[in-house]
């Protein structure tokens, strides 16, 4: 255990970056689960890398504005498509997530198969390097994150309909799954909202985030102490104080939705 490894200076920028994906995976976490699309996250998260896988085949220089480009207009691409598949086979909706979420993962390593760096590249895009944000990508970050809550707060997304969600969620998650990768983006999605779904209101956005907040900042630290990576130990921080919280804080009387859902067979 090596606790000089504690360096806010490595730390707290990963903590921020963390953050800030909870910032707006938190309610589109909820949104997610409401809409029964569980892997909607992997999918997009999966064809926003591979816009960045693409960039990079093409030669564009790492990072840089066009990489950007490409990984949130392949995002986009994406959005649009599940936003046409729900208008007409909304029963399959999930199953065709799925198929283009493998189609998207098939692709990035088809792409990377000459590249001897190819292995490195996946890794990174699966569990992302969030140790080593910088400042420029935190301020791209911090960017986003306010805009998608303004337009989440004012209303805009609902008025857009079904791509309003899809074009949010596809903004949402290209600027976060450079940073912290696809398995950070669906736990910082999923298990919050999962964690806090017999709540709601205020409550349950309060709980949520704190269980994010705890699982990043003690992911972290265990990961320096130990010298593990980063993102698979918040990817088990973030569950463990998802089962924790759900248990702490269950409701003493379920609503009545609650209820005759537990008892659906």
């Amino acid at each position: 255990m090596n606790w000089a490894a504690l360096d806010w200076s490595i730390l707290g920028p990963a903590l921020i970056a963390g953050l800030l994906v909870l910032a707006t995976h938190v309610p589109l976490g909820k949104q997610v689960l409401d809409r029964g699309i569980v892997f909607i996250d992997l999918a997009i998260a999966q064809i926003a890398g591979l816009g960045v896988i693409a960039a990079d085949a093409l030669g564009l220089p790492e990072g840089g504005v066009a990489v950007q480009a490409a990984a949130v207009s392949a995002a986009l691409l994406g959005a649009w498509l599940l936003t046409w598949t729900e208008k007409r086979a909304a029963q399959q909706q999930e199953a065709l997530i799925g198929v283009l979420f493998i189609l998207a993962a098939c692709a990035g390593i088809l792409l990377l198969a000459g590249n001897p760096h190819g292995g490195e590249h996946l890794k990174d895009l699966l569990v992302g390097q969030i140790l080593w944000v910088n400042a420029t990508q935190l301020a791209w970050l911090a960017g986003i994150t306010a805009v998608l809550l303004a337009a989440l707060g004012l209303g805009w997304v609902q008025r857009l309909g079904r791509f309003g969600f899809y074009g949010a969620f596809a903004l949402a998650v290209t600027a976060s799954v450079q940073l912290v990768g696809v398995y950070l983006v669906f736990s910082s999605l999923i298990i919050p909202a999962l964690a806090t779904r017999a709540h709601c209101g205020r409550r349950r956005h309060a709980i949520a985030y704190a269980i994010g907040a705890l699982g990043y900042a003690l992911g972290l630290a265990l990961s320096a102490l130990f010298d593990l990576p980063s993102g698979a130990v918040v990817v088990w921080t973030l569950a463990l104080c998802g089962g924790v919280a759900a248990a702490l804080f269950r409701p003493l009387h379920a609503s009545p939705h609650t209820r005759l859902s537990s008892q659906a067979p």
